[in-house]
């Protein structure tokens, strides 16, 4: 539990810092709607699906990625500027980050929770992850173009953060398909490499 207590201290300090520093305060309410709508429910369903500290930190670097690509807009994003520049592309490459994360990161808790709480065989907690977050890369990009196209107008480049790309809700679902499936990847070879050695021990 001090672990968790520690943990939502972390995210404490990081949000209110992104809020306290950002640029586009418009902006900023707009990206954590989605923020305070998975602390609500990891909150409410604590007792119900508890997960490992593992799965609570990885959701918690996460979430962490994404305010602080609210504190300056994604498309301004300081670190993706730095990326910019050491890799020298043409873009600030922090939001295919955020959402290269989305997949990496997720992935765990999401196997963790299909096979802990609704008992899924193996190949299913594999899948199911993958196709969630793809399934989920989707509609928020659909959500995003509602929220830039309909109801926020004036946040809408902000928000979006297309920086010019026709093609950029296809390139951030490809980057966090990557990332989901990079993360199965190495959990099923962690886990195919562990069970050998006890299997010899």
């Amino acid at each position: 539990m001090r672990f968790l207590v520690a943990l939502a201290l972390f995210f404490i300090i990081i949000w209110t810092n992104s809020f306290i520093g950002t640029t586009d305060i418009a902006n900023w309410f707009i990206e954590n709607t989605l923020t305070l709508i998975a602390l609500l429910l990891i909150t409410f369903t604590f007792k119900t699906y508890r997960f490992t500290n593992g799965s609570y930190f990885l959701i918690c670097i996460f979430l962490c990625l994404h305010i602080y690509g609210s504190k300056d807009t994604y498309a301004n994003n300081l670190f993706g500027f730095w990326l910019q520049d050491v890799f020298e592309t043409s873009r600030n490459q922090y939001d295919r980050l955020v959402h290269f994360s989305f997949g990496l990161l997720l992935f765990y808790p999401l196997q963790e929770l299909f096979s802990k709480y609704f008992k899924f065989n193996k190949c299913e907690t594999y899948a199911l992850p993958i196709l969630i977050v793809l399934s989920t890369s989707a509609i928020y990009e659909i959500i995003e173009w509602l929220v830039a196209d309909i109801f926020f107008t004036q946040q809408g480049m902000a928000y979006l953060g297309t920086q010019g790309d026709i093609w950029d809700s296809q390139k951030d679902m490809a980057v966090a398909f990557l990332g989901v499936v990079l993360a199965a990847l190495i959990n099923f070879v962690t886990g195919y490499v562990i069970h050998n050695s006890k299997k010899t021990t």
